[in-house]
């Protein structure tokens, strides 16, 4: 497979990705780090951080709506559950096995 191929291949899986999380308002950041160790705020650094590299300027703000397909103040106002005590244990828990996120890992 040429690279280019990969990478559109790639892109697709990815656009999937965001897809599916977009439909599943359901599912909590919470959740998806305690059981993944990786969330929607993850994704949208790494595609802040892949448009830095690229030399293309990204606020935060754009990721997450990228992301989220709304202003996260929005998603967060519609779907964002407060945390249960056993969500935050088990956050806590699993910090070492979260995905290694500038400005995010460790930070919880």
């Amino acid at each position: 497979m040429d690279e280019r191929t990969r990478t559109e291949i790639e892109a697709a899986a990815f656009r999937g990705l965001i897809e599916h999380l977009q439909r599943r308002t359901d599912v909590q950041n919470i959740d998806l780090m305690n059981l993944a160790g990786f969330c929607r705020n993850c994704l949208s650094k790494w595609y802040r951080a892949a448009a830095i590299e690229r030399g293309i300027e990204l606020s935060d703000d754009a990721a997450r709506e990228a992301v989220y397909g709304m202003p996260y103040g929005v998603w967060k106002e519609r779907y964002q559950a407060k945390a249960s005590q056993e969500q935050l244990e088990r956050f806590q828990e699993t910090k070492p096995l979260h995905a290694f996120v500038s400005g995010h890992q460790g930070t919880g």
